[in-house]
C-alpha cells in the first residue's frame, strides 16, 4: 500500500506500507518535537493507493 501526504509537514511525501489496511498514524520529521495526526481521506480500492491529510483535531496532551 501507498500512502501520499497531502498538506502539513509531510507534505509530498510517499509512504510505503504493508498491505494491510492503514488507519493512520503521528509523524514527526527528524530534529522536530511536534506530531502531526494523518488520517485516511481516500483509498483507492484498484491500486491501494491512500491520499493522507493533516488531523487538525489533536487530543489532550499532543
Amino acid at each position: 500500500m501507498i500512502v501520499h501526504f497531502v498538506g502539513g509537514p509531510l507534505a509530498g511525501r510517499v509512504l510505503a506500507t504493508t498491505d494491510a489496511p492503514w488507519f493512520g498514524s503521528w509523524f514527526t520529521i527528524e530534529g522536530r518535537t511536534e506530531w502531526t495526526l494523518y488520517v485516511p481521506v481516500h483509498r483507492d480500492p484498484a491500486t491501494g493507493t491512500v491520499m493522507a491529510e493533516v488531523n487538525e483535531y489533536r487530543p489532550v496532551g499532543r
